[in-house]
């Protein structure tokens, strides 16, 4: 069983509980840490998480006579590691040179490369990854329980609780199917010649020539699209066709020289290289299909067979009615504060509508934190049903759901 934490002080060091924190630095990781710092010297909160990571980490230490990362260290790297949305390589610098990062670990304050004192970055993978969404969102429900009395101004004052919905917005580009047909193509000259090259096969000697030219044409269809004069129809119609032409060529290439590397003996890196580029030859095939359709044949394509990012194929393109900006690429983030701007519930919502989300809403927080807590709950048109209000109000004295559309005389 892995230990909590290693209460032992090196002379000189600082407990925890004393280590200072700037509380007006705007970076991100003070707060963090400043949170941590707290849940580390509330014994009935560190009490419920520490058996929380127990249970998650129970059976991954066999009883080697090796002691395993301290449950404390992992709880640490683990938000850390989201919180700054961090990699590995990232993470071994901080738990090694930042000494904020240090002294709330436990450990000292500089690194000095002793034998035993560091964490190899294969230790930090295998370990951080038990903080995961799950656990945090058990975490988080425990910290808002333990931490709304330091803010209530009444023993029994109850939750005002308000919940809407913002965008989680992805690292990706405005995509259009000529973009998108490009990155497919691009990556196709990225992956497929360096492959070739290392299993010593020919074929591949004008890739950059193949991209150069790809490249020509799609600048030539988004001038026209965006531009005007005579006959604009009939030029983008030549210029989508002459882009499609090459890269219907370039497919023919593609596809006979993933016929010919298939079934060449490959490393595990090779393997890799290998499956990425069948997948974006996949999406080539794709987005020449798609192109066709929609501009020379004037298709209407669906909403479900459009694709906004062959890089992160989960996002979402979402138009929540603003004037700026009208269009936004990502996630639905669906947040639930109290009247102290606590977090009490979130979730990523994927392909979920607001008023889908209503109910299981409202079931999550009246099972955290029981009937009769919540004294209010309001939430905008987005999340409105009447025969979801006239629900709530059995459970909620107070539900402020305004109504969709024109409002009666009533209303």
């Amino acid at each position: 069983m892995r230990q909590r934490f290693e209460r032992q002080l090196d002379l000189g060091q600082t407990p925890i509980e004393q280590v200072p924190i700037p509380p007006k630095s705007r970076d991100e990781l003070p707060p963090v840490l400043r949170g941590l710092q707290w849940i580390f010297q509330t014994p009935e909160v560190n009490e419920q998480i520490f058996q929380l990571l127990e249970q998650k980490v129970k059976g991954t230490k066999q009883a080697t006579g090796r002691p395993g990362m301290d449950l404390w260290h992992v709880l640490v790297l683990g938000v850390v590691r989201l919180a700054l949305d961090c990699d590995d390589d990232r993470l071994e610098y901080l738990v090694h040179y930042d000494t904020l990062l240090r002294r709330i670990m436990g450990l000292e304050s500089h690194f000095r490369g002793e034998f035993g004192k560091g964490f190899h970055q294969k230790t930090l993978n295998e370990n951080v990854c038990h903080v995961d969404e799950a656990l945090l969102a058990a975490i988080n429900a425990i910290v808002v329980k333990a931490g709304r009395p330091l803010f209530k101004k009444k023993d029994d004052e109850p939750i005002r609780a308000k919940s809407d919905t913002y965008v989680l917005e992805t690292n990706v580009h405005f995509p259009t199917d000529l973009n998108l047909l490009w990155d497919a193509c691009r990556k196709c000259l990225v992956l497929l010649p360096r492959l070739a090259q290392q299993q010593g096969q020919p074929g591949w000697r004008k890739a950059h020539t193949w991209r150069t030219q790809l490249k020509i044409l799609l600048r030539v269809c988004g001038t026209i699209h965006h531009g005007g004069g005579a006959k604009k129809r009939e030029r983008l119609n030549a210029a989508v066709t002459a882009y499609l032409q090459k890269a219907y060529a370039l497919e023919q290439k593609v596809f006979a020289s993933l016929l010919d590397l298939r079934p060449q003996a490959c490393s595990l890196r090779e393997q890799t290289i290998l499956a990425e580029g069948e997948y974006y030859h996949e999406m080539l095939i794709t987005h020449l299909d798609l192109i066709d359709r929609r501009v020379l044949q004037g298709e209407t394509i669906p909403h479900a067979d459009k694709l906004f990012s062959l890089f992160e194929p989960h996002t979402e393109w979402i138009n929540k009615g603003k004037v700026s900006p009208a269009v936004e690429l990502g996630h639905k983030l669906l947040i639930t504060t109290d009247q102290y701007s606590l977090v009490l519930d979130y979730k990523v919502m994927d392909q979920s509508s607001d008023v889908k989300e209503t109910l299981p809403l409202a079931d999550r927080l009246l099972a955290r934190f029981g009937e009769g807590c919540l004294q209010s709950w309001s939430v905008d048109k987005g999340f409105s049903a009447q025969a979801d209000r006239e629900l709530l109000e059995l459970f909620i004295p107070e539900v402020i759901m305004p109504k969709k559309g024109r409002h009666s005389h009533a209303d």
